[in-house]
């Protein structure tokens, strides 16, 4: 028996590009991902120059910190993501931060945050 903890200011490994930072943490296994998003951040913008495609093809299994952010599946109706909001988003999908504060959600899909941000 046990327990561990890490700090995602001292995170395994961070991914910074374009108005956004990917902190990553892993334990037991698991891969847990801090993305924090600045006003003005969209994915196809911004993270699209790194992974290529016409969407983001990441699944995403989250929880929002802080923020909002607008997300558009292809062909599917657009959502927003509010504090406090659990969220699964399908591979196929734009997304972007809308108002003045950064997004700040968290990512528990392993798989999909082992690939985020990556060429």
């Amino acid at each position: 028996m046990g327990a561990t903890t890490k700090s995602f200011s001292q995170a395994d490994e961070t991914r910074e590009f374009d108005k956004g930072v990917v902190n990553i943490v892993r334990l037991a296994g698991h891969t847990i991902g801090q993305a924090t998003f600045q006003p003005g951040w969209k994915w196809s913008e911004t993270v699209q120059k790194i992974a290529g495609g016409d969407a983001c093809q990441v699944h995403h299994v989250g929880m929002v910190i802080s923020g909002t952010m607008r997300v558009a599946p292809v062909g599917g109706d657009e959502i927003e993501l509010t504090p406090g909001n659990a969220y699964e988003i399908e591979p196929g999908h734009d997304a972007w931060v809308v108002g003045d504060e950064p997004f700040v959600g968290l990512e528990f899909d392993s798989k999909a945050i082992e690939t985020y941000a990556k060429p």
